[in-house]
């Protein structure tokens, strides 16, 4: 398996628990449930995705705009879920930033599989993706 396929299958899984979430009210055990499933899982998969994924690209000329971009929409997500830790769950409020937070985090998916990939996949030989792929998937099954 390469980075790229390692990578979208969290992807997936991230889509399905936001498509959840969303689907929530109230203070409820589903709600927050469904929050702290996707809150780890966005965690270890920015950290593990920056460390072998982006990191390999920055000293990459037309490589590292676009790592720096991605790495920047990761803090991004990073501020909604705190927003989201600061709310209550049965605030009207709380499924308003939910929805930013599935908007913010499937533009950045999309950016990814449909840009970073295509573009990174000239930079990295077979060999490295495949190396990339153990390398962070090891990292998030030793930090799920």
């Amino acid at each position: 398996m390469n980075i790229y396929e390692e990578i979208r299958k969290d992807h997936d899984k991230q889509r399905d628990l936001l498509d959840k979430l969303v689907e929530t009210s109230g203070d409820t055990k589903t709600r927050n449930t469904l929050f702290n499933q996707l809150k780890i899982e966005l965690e270890v998969h920015a950290n593990a995705e920056e460390r072998h994924f982006y990191k390999p690209l920055i000293s990459n000329d037309m490589m590292q705009e676009k790592a720096r971009h991605g790495i920047a929409e990761h803090h991004e997500i990073d501020e909604l879920i705190e927003q989201l830790e600061e709310t209550e769950y049965d605030s009207s409020a709380w499924l308003k930033i939910a929805k930013q937070l599935k908007e913010k985090v499937e533009h950045h998916l999309e950016d990814e599989e449909n840009t970073f990939f295509q573009l990174s996949g000239k930079v990295f030989s077979e060999k490295e993706k495949e190396n990339l792929a153990n390398e962070y998937r090891k990292h998030m099954s030793e930090n799920s």
